[in-house]
């Protein structure tokens, strides 16, 4: 049977990038973007609340699916649609995407004027912090997707020396605290392979408790049993991180992997019993998620950098730029589609 909470988490969870992303563009935590006004606390506020927990969200729900899928598929089947899903988008993106938002980040810091063909190759030959809001080289929003595919192929190793399996026994007598004590050792790996805040080592850590302990219902029917008290301390711990920010500006790695981990928790437990349904957005979404990650950015820097040059209302700004981005993003997500059925067409009736 389905697990229709993953899919609709990890939808809601991508859908969330439009409005995150907006507000990146007026942060107040020392980190530029492609397009940056200034500072605006109340917007940073509201990444400060997001940004613990949802892309490592992302990355239990993939451990997760992962399980289900080596259920249905061998693993030779897993590594294709692996390859396919993951790895064939991450090159194009790198290819056509990626460059094209750096080059609105030239634009608007530089005065960049001559045309994407000469920034194409300024990115590819200009090494710096990997932020790509200098115009240089970086993975930019995509280093998701190369994370994940070096997760995944990875993950497969362990898969294979310890099966999920021989891990069920001792997984299914563990308490909702020790589940919640598992932000220990993401916390210790967020130290290793760690590129500017972006770690592979915690993120495997995510994706292998999704695998072998988040996976196993009777975890999520304990965890549900134990829902308001991991309730009352995501809410005490966010009002926290929100006063620590305001006060110290930086509140420290073990309790941003902490309060992630807690609210993770809380949306897993939540998602089961209130989102596991097709909805009228499922299928769509189903579909046009990953797609819409994979667009998403290099539409909305685009639109940002035209955005903040015609109006200067910040309301009108931010209104624009998120929705006006979604909305592009599923139009070309749409036309995608439609030449992609057209061609197969072709080729199916050779003409």
């Amino acid at each position: 049977m389905r697990k229709h909470y993953i899919d609709n988490l990890r939808n809601f969870t991508i859908l969330l990038l439009f409005p995150v992303h907006t507000f990146m563009i007026w942060n107040d935590f020392g980190s530029k973007f492609y397009i940056w006004l200034g500072e605006n606390r109340a917007l940073s506020t509201l990444i400060v609340l997001v940004n613990p927990w949802f892309m490592p969200l992302l990355f239990v729900l993939a451990g997760m699916s992962a399980r289900y899928a080596l259920e249905k598929r061998t693993v030779k089947e897993f590594v294709i649609q692996r390859i396919r899903k993951l790895l064939i988008p991450f090159i194009l993106g790198m290819l056509f995407l990626v460059p094209f938002q750096s080059l609105y980040a030239r634009k608007f810091y530089d005065g960049y004027e001559s045309g994407l063909l000469e920034h194409w190759k300024y990115f590819y030959t200009h090494f710096t912090d990997l932020s790509g809001y200098d115009g240089g080289f970086t993975p930019g929003h995509l280093w998701f997707i190369l994370f994940l595919w070096l997760i995944s192929m990875f993950s497969l190793l362990l898969f294979h020396y310890f099966p999920r399996e021989k891990s069920v026994t001792v997984v299914e007598k563990m308490p909702a605290w020790q589940v919640l004590l598992l932000c220990i050792p993401i916390w210790l790996m967020y130290y290793l392979g760690n590129f500017g805040g972006f770690s592979i080592g915690k993120n495997l850590a995510l994706y292998l408790i999704g695998y072998y302990v988040l996976s196993n219902d009777v975890v999520l029917e304990r965890l549900e049993k134990s829902i308001g008290w991991l309730s009352a301390l995501w809410a005490v711990g966010t009002i926290m991180l929100v006063a620590l920010y305001y006060t110290h500006a930086y509140y420290g790695d073990l309790w941003v992997n902490y309060i992630g981990w807690n609210t993770i928790l809380v949306w897993l437990v939540q998602g089961r019993r209130f989102l596991n349904r097709r909805m009228a957005l499922t299928d769509y979404l189903n579909r046009a998620s990953y797609p819409i990650y994979i667009l998403h950015q290099s539409i909305l820097v685009a639109l940002a950098y035209y955005v903040v040059g015609a109006w200067n209302n910040i309301f009108v700004q931010i209104f624009v730029i998120c929705f006006g981005s979604l909305g592009l993003t599923v139009f070309a997500h749409g036309v995608f589609c439609v030449m992609r059925t057209y061609l197969q067409t072709e080729k199916r009736y050779g003409k």
